[in-house]
């Protein structure tokens, strides 16, 4: 850091540390446990994972603590420590249609094969502060005790819930385009520089990974006319996916399960346009990130498609999307400021007061005259 080569710069940055811990703790009634902040802060904790490229709810509850819920902290923290991990194994590619499903709706369609599937979402409560939240410890037993019953009582009836791609149906009429399967292997921004124009994979990769203020507002502003994407969600999905790796010592096909993740799928409807035979499509635009953030997903699904499109608007210029979204990059070159500047802000306190004496000589020989 900068400021050891200050006089007393070492003492000064221990006893800032203890002051933050100081902070922390000084009116604390009791310590928040990682696990309760995971439990209860899940959404938070989704977007710390997300953010930070490592899915781990665990350790992005600790994060949060660790950062006094910073999120953008968080992140950092979290993407620091991935960096120290070693890749033991490639997963197979995970399949979204064979999500098992908590949530699943369509802005496109009414009628959607298995159904609207609201799931949990804020999208339809009041937003109205809810004081009885202050002290909910008896009102949540009671809670948590009744809908355990219930959901015993559904979960005899109801199997995992697996349903079909509303996109699918579009495809089928041919009125999208087909699945192509990328032959080429995914370019990968954590181990290779990302170079303009980049790939489509390694795109999708740096949005999956992208803060999700700086997306939403990029989203935000195409969709006011300063871009040219403004779509329809064909489908939104939020569920629990399998993730397999291949089996080291079996044949190709042998895979081995290793647990499950959470994941926000969007596929956005756009305008269409022709194909190579002629034909109108429409086009699409395709958002996924881990836990449940769906307006993230959505603002993916609009940058990506954006990024397809030719135009000058900020949403389809690759290069300042891709370099301005990240939040480990941007916070860090924000917070850079805070380090020392002392030769640099020398040299142009020099520069300014030359420049003023010289405007000073030159003005006294016209007043002589």
């Amino acid at each position: 850091m900068g400021y050891v080569a200050v006089t007393g710069g070492r003492q000064a940055i221990e006893e800032a540390d203890q002051l933050i811990k100081w902070y922390r703790l000084k009116d604390m009634q009791a310590l928040l446990n990682p696990e309760e902040i995971n439990n209860q802060m899940r959404l938070l904790v989704d977007r710390v994972m997300g953010e930070g490229g490592l899915y781990s709810p665990e350790y992005a509850a600790l994060a949060l603590k660790q950062a006094e819920g910073d999120p953008a902290e968080a992140a950092f923290l979290l993407r620091a420590y991935r960096s120290t991990l070693p890749r033991r194994h490639y997963s197979v590619t995970v399949e979204p249609s064979n999500m098992r499903v908590i949530r699943r709706i369509s802005s496109s369609f009414k009628d959607i094969p298995g159904g609207q599937l609201l799931g949990p979402t804020y999208d339809y409560t009041h937003r109205l502060l809810n004081f009885n939240m202050r002290h909910e410890e008896q009102a949540v037993e009671e809670f948590l005790r009744d809908y355990q019953l219930q959901l015993k009582e559904e979960s005899n009836s109801n199997t995992d819930v697996h349903l079909r791609k509303v996109v699918d149906l579009l495809r089928e009429e041919n009125l999208v385009p087909n699945k192509q399967v990328d032959e080429e292997e995914p370019f990968d921004v954590t181990r290779e520089k990302l170079i303009f124009p980049s790939s489509r994979s390694g795109r999708l990769q740096i949005l999956s990974r992208g803060e999700t203020g700086v997306m939403t507002a990029l989203a935000y502003s195409s969709m006011r006319g300063y871009g040219a994407i403004h779509p329809t969600i064909g489908e939104l999905r939020v569920g629990y996916t399998d993730v397999l790796i291949p089996y080291p010592f079996g044949d190709e096909d042998d895979e081995i399960y290793i647990g499950e993740m959470m994941l926000t799928e969007v596929e956005s409807i756009n305008g269409f346009e022709k194909n190579e035979q002629g034909n109108p499509e429409f086009t699409l635009g395709y958002g996924l990130t881990t836990g449940q953030n769906e307006v993230k997903a959505i603002a993916m699904a609009i940058l990506e498609s954006s990024l397809e499109t030719e135009g000058s608007s900020p949403t389809q210029d690759e290069e300042f999307v891709l370099l301005h979204v990240d939040s480990v990059e941007s916070n860090g070159f924000v917070s850079h400021l805070k380090l020392p500047h002392y030769i640099t802000f020398q040299s142009k306190l020099d520069r300014i007061r030359q420049a003023k004496k010289e405007n000073r000589n030159e003005v006294r020989p016209k007043q002589t005259q």
